[in-house]
């Protein structure tokens, strides 16, 4: 995939964050993007920096790493994409840290031993400055996934969607749930949206639509 203004979205395993800026509708965000943990978790920190307020995307590991990050940015939420734990094991203090309510679909309440302030139902927006994300309800890695809209190009997808397909399941019912999300939810935005994915490097939507009909004939 080619870089973008010197962002290529790799980062190692408990290596440095690495940041870009994007504008979204006339407002610049910060996004930073780091590793952490023994799954090679992403962490995201989008930040406005006109107002210093951010929001937190999967506090996955290592919570003194998180907070380093974070820094003095004022988070006004933290996002757990899904339920599985090595996307919330450091969840309880950071959150407890910076005081930020925590978002977590419904569907997975029952995966994280953490009572979430806000319910992440497809379409609720979520504002941190003078910018906003959408939620878009993507299950079928489990019931309660959700992907991360910022602007109109900018997608951080859990794990919904990695470079080469969709996130693991565990049957047919699942790999058809999952590949409808990704169809009629994500494949309706433009091929430019950058796809932020919850492992290892990014992507872009125009870059794996063409492979869609390869996903299907191979299965879960």
């Amino acid at each position: 995939m080619s870089e973008e203004s010197g962002y290529s979205g790799h980062v190692e395993p408990r290596g440095p964050a690495i940041n870009r800026t994007v504008d979204v509708d006339g407002v610049s965000v910060q996004v930073r993007k780091f590793s952490v943990g023994w799954m090679d978790n992403n962490v995201y920190l989008l930040a406005d920096p006109a107002t210093g307020e951010g929001l937190l995307i999967d506090a996955a590991d290592d919570a003194e790493r998180i907070l380093e990050e974070v820094g003095d940015t004022r988070l006004r939420g933290i996002v757990t994409t899904h339920g599985h734990r090595d996307h919330w094991r450091a969840l309880d203090a950071v959150a407890e840290a910076t005081d930020a309510p925590v978002w977590l679909h419904g569907d997975d309440a029952d995966m994280v031993p953490w009572t979430a302030d806000r319910a992440a139902e497809h379409g609720t927006r979520i504002g941190f400055g003078q910018a906003e994300v959408r939620l878009l309800h993507t299950p079928g890695h489990t019931p309660g996934s959700v992907c991360l809209l910022l602007g109109d190009t900018h997608l951080f997808s859990g794990d919904t969607l990695f470079p080469g397909g969709p996130g693991r399941t565990t049957n047919q019912e699942e790999f058809q749930t999952i590949m409808r999300s990704i169809e009629e939810r994500l494949f309706t935005l433009p091929d430019e949206t950058w796809v932020y994915p919850g492992h290892g490097d990014d992507t872009t939507l125009g870059a794996e639509r063409p492979h869609l009909p390869a996903w299907r004939a191979r299965g879960w």
